[in-house]
């Protein structure tokens, strides 16, 4: 895991003791010095699926909090890039075990799903769509603007995210927050019709 230091070791040595000495911002000095480095290399070793950035950042948080780890006067990077790679192994490990999962338990959940959506009748159908417009209805413009964007317009996050000013997480957040909402909508529309139709 050889890579040329973005500077010598002297001012990587002088960053990390400002750093042990209180000096948190002086951290900033190394993450800036190696990041690119780093993401190249994880680039490089990651398979598809893993989010480089992701593990980018884990790993320098990961060497700020254990940096009392660190022997002064080693090769910082070495020990950068053996975190980064435990942080690689640990997520590449994790998304194993979710296609995992998926694959064992997939097939089953789905066939349980559509069995049960088989069994409701053409009406319950109607009755689904006509809740699922008046919880839509319900929703205040700011929400029902990121609906309309989303599945109207099929406008990609990213350009959600440009269009109000947030992040692409914080969209994908807002989105999952109103999926939830419209379902909780739904259900409680679903069972009070179903009760009152007993």
């Amino acid at each position: 895991m050889a890579i040329d230091p973005p500077f010598d070791d002297s001012q990587t040595e002088s960053a990390l003791r400002r750093v042990r000495s209180g000096e948190t911002a002086a951290f900033e000095t190394v993450v800036r010095g190696y990041e690119r480095p780093l993401r190249a290399w994880l680039a490089a070793h990651a398979p598809p699926g893993v989010d480089v950035d992701e593990i980018a950042q884990r790993s320098f948080l990961a060497a700020f909090t254990r940096l009392e780890e660190y022997q002064p006067g080693t090769d910082f990077a070495a020990w950068l890039f053996t975190i980064a790679r435990f942080q690689l192994r640990t997520e590449t490990t994790r998304l194993r075990r979710i296609a995992d999962y998926h694959a064992r338990y997939g097939p089953d959940l789905l066939q349980r799903e559509l069995d049960r959506r088989s069994d409701e009748t053409p009406e319950m159908w109607t009755m689904r769509l006509e809740s699922l417009q008046m919880c839509l209805d319900s929703l205040g413009d700011s929400l029902r603007r990121f609906v309309t964007w989303r599945y109207d317009e099929e406008i990609p996050l990213e350009e959600m995210a440009a269009r109000c000013d947030r992040s692409v997480p914080a969209v994908k957040k807002q989105l999952w927050k109103v999926r939830q909402k419209l379902q909780s909508c739904i259900e409680t529309r679903m069972a009070t019709a179903k009760g009152g139709s007993l």
